[in-house]
């Protein structure tokens, strides 16, 4: 049996939902149904993928293996979907068209933005590399873009672009087990996850960079394993991997959200935009929209609150 999208499809719907049952009613299939296919694609790539358990189903070794390349395919023919829909749409109006790679923020940033602009289409495209959403927005596939720049790996800003910073210097924090020893202190130290296998995504710009200079700085060589960081939550709270995280990231049951000591790893947070502007709204008010909705998750962050109560300065004010 050949692979195919909608295999692919299913197995991360399976992952996502826990179970062949729920996955089933959301693909629209009976379970028996999918239940057939699953074993057809376990066949075709020789093991299993999924540990059947009375509570649900979760992924194996290989099925981990699978679904970090499965995910980035299925993504990316969503956005290919999107995207065709999105030209071949006639109807009459402003569009705005936004991109970001991962965070938080995006689903408020994007609320605001329809509350604000209610006749506008507004769509959103996320991307783990900076770089190519930057390369978007300066070709006029989108209008705007929040990226973030890893500190000592700077982006390619491409000339054109006005960049409007919302954070200067971001730490980035470490997600671990919360039955990991270091997860007891309020601080953790690089040194100490010096036994630890490290997940990292290498498709997201100047991460890797990043962490190798952090590692060497503090005279470590983990184990690394790749992967993307939707599927590492699995992994963190199995204890199977520590992986660097946003400080507005969502703790899962299971995992402990830390900072670093002395905060070595950090991003650089803003929005680019063309220097003649959007066709809705002006760039200042896409990004007070941006600012407001990142405050927000920030804010309601416990780790990330208790961070900025201990350093200054604050979160910026939206305008």
């Amino acid at each position: 049996m050949e692979l195919e999208v909608r295999h692919l499809r299913a197995l991360c719907a399976i992952a996502d939902s826990g179970s062949v049952r729920k996955a089933a009613r959301q693909l629209g299939m009976t379970q028996p149904s999918l239940t057939t296919q699953l074993h057809r694609i376990e066949k075709a790539l020789g093991g299993q993928l999924f540990f059947r358990e009375p509570t649900g189903s979760r992924p194996t070794p290989l099925g981990h293996a699978v679904l970090c390349r499965a995910r980035p395919i299925v993504a990316e023919m969503r956005a290919l979907v999107d995207e065709v829909a999105s030209v071949s749409h006639r109807a009459q109006g402003a569009r705005l068209h936004i991109g970001s790679t991962n965070s938080p923020a995006v689903a408020g940033w994007l609320r605001r933005l329809r509350v604000r602009l209610p006749e506008t289409d507004t769509t959103i495209r996320t991307d783990v590399s900076a770089n190519a959403l930057l390369h978007m927005v300066v070709t006029g596939q989108l209008d705007a873009a929040f990226v973030h720049e890893v500190e000592g790996a700077p982006l390619r800003v491409p000339d054109g672009l006005v960049a409007h910073e919302l954070i200067a210097r971001e730490p980035q924090f470490i997600a671990l087990a919360d039955s990991h020893p270091a997860a007891a202190q309020d601080v953790v130290r690089v040194a100490d996850l010096a036994e630890d296998q490290w997940m990292v995504d290498p498709t997201v710009d100047g991460e890797w960079a990043g962490l190798r200079r952090i590692w060497a700085a503090a005279g470590i060589n983990p184990r690394v394993v790749h992967g993307d960081y939707l599927t590492a939550v699995d992994l963190v709270t199995a204890g199977e991997v520590v992986t660097p995280c946003q400080p507005t990231a969502r703790s899962r049951h299971g995992m402990a959200i830390r900072p670093l000591y002395g905060d070595p790893l950090a991003v650089r947070l803003f929005m680019a935009c063309r220097q003649d502007g959007t066709p809705a709204g002006t760039p200042d008010e896409l990004f007070a929209d941006l600012t407001a909705a990142y405050m927000e998750i920030a804010w309601a962050s416990d780790a990330y609150r208790a961070w900025l109560a201990r350093h200054d300065p604050p979160l910026p004010v939206a305008t």
